[in-house]
């Protein structure tokens, strides 16, 4: 009897010393660091090659943490309980113009329209191929083999694309948003109104609110701050139509003559260099930076909405109300957007392309794609024709990756 209970003691015993010893390992584990192998997210230049939604169900990630925009709507619901009728100081909110960004529109302005310019000359150097039944795009003479279609039939052919001859619009996409006269005072475009109000590229509407004038999309420009009463927008500037038509008439000859004289400028650039490929190709890429780093600036201030579950853009302080979402859960929404907060890739679509090392080499093969790298359509159509390859796209572009050849597939881990 004694030997019985001695033994359960002793097996007790050795319990306890397990769960000790995996209680101390885990806990150790947990305040261990490994400074020999650094975050990726860390380094700067580091991108990997980006990866699709597999689930076009879920919704968009947001870019601001919902605990954050929680703790914002709370702020200013208190701010409003504490001053019911406010005068709104900070621009572009009081509907006043940010005036170290309206020379931003301006350029980023002429970048795209250079930008333009530069790819309708290279799509006729470099050949651009579009799948017919999905929206793949990729730079070279003939398309590639990796089995990614998601279109009509895809299942019949497994995912193999189909491709036919692509173009401009192929290669960089601005997806187009309602136009808003007044920003502020009428921030949102109804159902009923989806017709009658014109719909323009959404980087065009984001410059003519940041202070751009065009002739064929004019915008009300304000000289006295709104109120805010009770969280409506009240404007007690007493203009009469006629004034505000001089206003803008002034506007435009202020600086809508500088914008077309800077463009013809850029034409007259870009003509003078069309033989000389490579430093089109650079010039384009330049463009293209600096178009996405004049449209981060704005962004900062001025607020672009995107749907959490489809591809439509709204520019303004509100998105629209127009019933025209068929993505999922739409019938729960009575086909409204989701509006969140908007980011670059949303305003200016990169449309990511496999990257291609030879383009008179063979075309990539599926069974190969983990060693194939990617870049936005823009990029890998500059670096095809001659430019530099960016910094920021080296190691998504896996240029330190050669790929085995087709003998050598086998025996490769």
């Amino acid at each position: 009897m004694q030997r019985k209970s001695l033994l359960l003691q002793i097996s007790q015993l050795n319990k306890l010393r397990c769960l000790f010893y995996q209680s101390s390992f885990f806990s150790s584990e947990k305040t261990q660091t490994f400074p020999l192998f650094p975050d990726k997210n860390d380094d700067p230049l580091y991108s990997d090659v980006p990866k699709p939604r597999t689930d076009k169900s879920e919704r968009k990630p947001y870019p601001t943490p919902m605990k954050e925009l929680i703790k914002r709507a709370k702020q200013e619901k208190e701010l409003r309980n504490a001053q019911p009728c406010r005068l709104l100081e900070h621009p572009p909110d009081n509907g006043l113009l940010v005036p170290e960004l309206v020379d931003v529109a301006h350029r980023v302005y002429r970048a795209r329209e250079f930008l333009l310019s530069g790819l309708s000359k290279l799509v006729q150097v470099i050949a651009v191929q579009r799948c017919r039944f999905c929206y793949e795009v990729h730079i070279g003479n003939m398309g590639h083999e990796i089995r990614t279609c998601f279109g009509l039939k895809s299942g019949l052919r497994s995912a193999t694309h189909v491709w036919r001859k692509g173009g401009v619009v192929d290669v960089v996409f601005f997806p187009k948003c309602f136009h808003l006269y007044d920003r502020v005072g009428k921030p949102r475009v109804v159902h009923d109104e989806r017709h009658s109000v014109p719909q323009i590229p959404a980087i065009l509407e984001l410059c003519i609110q940041a202070g751009l004038d065009i002739e064929k999309y004019p915008s009300k420009r304000r000289t006295m701050p709104v109120y805010s009463i009770e969280g409506r927008i009240v404007d007690f500037e007493s203009v009469s139509g006629m004034n505000d038509m001089e206003s803008y008439l002034f506007l435009k000859n202020l600086d809508g003559s500088k914008v077309g004289g800077l463009t013809s400028d850029s034409n007259l650039e870009l003509n003078d260099e069309e033989n000389n490929l490579t430093e089109l190709s650079t010039r384009t890429l330049d463009s293209w930076f600096e178009m996405i780093g004049g449209v981060k600036k704005i962004m900062e201030k001025y607020s672009v909405w995107t749907c959490g579950y489809c591809p439509e853009v709204q520019v303004g302080p509100k998105g629209h109300k127009v019933r025209m979402c068929k993505a999922s859960k739409h019938q729960s929404r009575n086909g409204l957007h989701a509006w969140q907060e908007a980011t670059t890739d949303d305003l200016v679509g990169p449309n990511y392309v496999w990257h291609v090392l030879d383009l008179n080499g063979p075309p990539l093969r599926n069974d190969l794609k983990r060693y194939y790298g990617k870049a936005p359509a823009v990029v890998e159509l500059c670096v095809q024709a001659g430019a530099p390859v960016p910094d920021q796209y080296r190691s998504m572009m896996r240029l330190d990756v050669v790929p085995p050849d087709r003998d050598e597939v086998d025996l490769v881990a």
